[in-house]
């Protein structure tokens, strides 16, 4: 499901704002940027996620398959609030 729309207002650098420009047409640069943004915040998500299983790796924590599967079930239904439909 897609979300309301918000009006933010940010600085991009030069080059960044020229590529968007030549590559992106006007009208496409709102999706463009928001699917970019998701992606980098799924990525940041898992990387916390990450660090996160290494520091009770390191703990000697264990955790079972289905503990495991668990988890991963949960972030998939997480997920999918960072999608949006095709």
């Amino acid at each position: 499901m897609r979300g309301t729309l918000k009006k933010i207002n940010f600085f991009v650098e030069e080059d960044i704002r020229k590529i968007l420009d030549e590559l992106v047409p006007d009208g496409q640069k709102s999706k463009v940027i928001n699917e970019a943004l998701r992606k980098e915040l799924l990525r940041i998500k898992r990387e916390k996620a990450t660090e996160k299983l290494m520091v009770l790796k390191s703990k000697g924590t264990l955790v079972s398959n289905r503990e495991i599967v668990e988890a991963l079930k949960k972030d998939r239904r997480c997920r999918k609030n960072f999608r949006h439909p095709p």
